[in-house]
């Protein structure tokens, strides 16, 4: 047992009052040990209409956060929910952070491997949907400025600027949507490509 696991186990969990989407078993049994916390388990990429029914009545009930893998299947789960739930709030951990701790782990990226920090970290930065469409001040050409479109670098930039903002990796075609989806401002996009240059060296 870790020192930070003790400290849980003598304190009170935090109770997270929205249910958490998660792909599976081993995920919710991580967020339980440091959370009360209720989950709803796509199983994996296997997600269906009667998933995202069940996923709209407890965004209604209670609130949902979609919290899943840093990976393919997990960015495919999310973007289907996003369309279909659109109110729910979104959780991302950043790929590092989902690393398994040992080999006999396996080697998928997942929500099973984070510690207590990286969860928090991500759970503090909920992104939600955004509701005033008028205030949204990015345009393509402040992308196009800022090199993450159509810049030799601009991949690149864009995964930089994914787990800068946690909001995940998006290409080209929907990095403006997503940033209008989670309301993030050109301010917040210029900021965060500011430290750009220093991650990179």
């Amino acid at each position: 047992m870790t020192m930070q696991e003790r400290y849980l186990a003598l304190t009170e969990k935090r109770k997270i009052p929205e249910v958490i989407v998660v792909e599976g078993k081993d995920d919710t049994a991580n967020l339980r040990r440091f959370y009360e916390v209720d989950t709803y388990e796509t199983r994996g990429s296997a997600i269906d209409q009667d998933d995202l029914e069940r996923i709209a009545t407890l965004q209604e009930l209670r609130g949902v956060i979609v919290f899943t893998d840093p990976d393919y299947n997990g960015e495919r789960i999310r973007k289907i929910i996003m369309q279909e739930v659109p109110q729910a709030k979104h959780a991302f951990l950043n790929r590092g952070e989902a690393v398994p701790k040992s080999k006999t782990k396996g080697r998928s990226l997942g929500v099973e491997h984070a510690n207590f920090e990286d969860l928090e970290k991500a759970l503090a930065g909920l992104v939600g949907s955004y509701e005033d469409e008028n205030f949204f001040d990015i345009t393509k050409t402040d992308l196009m400025r800022l090199g993450l479109l159509m810049g030799s670098d601009s991949r690149k930039r864009r995964e930089y600027l994914g787990e800068a903002l946690r909001i995940g990796y998006c290409n080209g075609k929907q990095l403006i949507k997503r940033l209008e989806l989670f309301g993030i401002s050109l301010a917040e996009v210029e900021d965060a490509m500011a430290g750009y240059s220093d991650a990179k060296d």
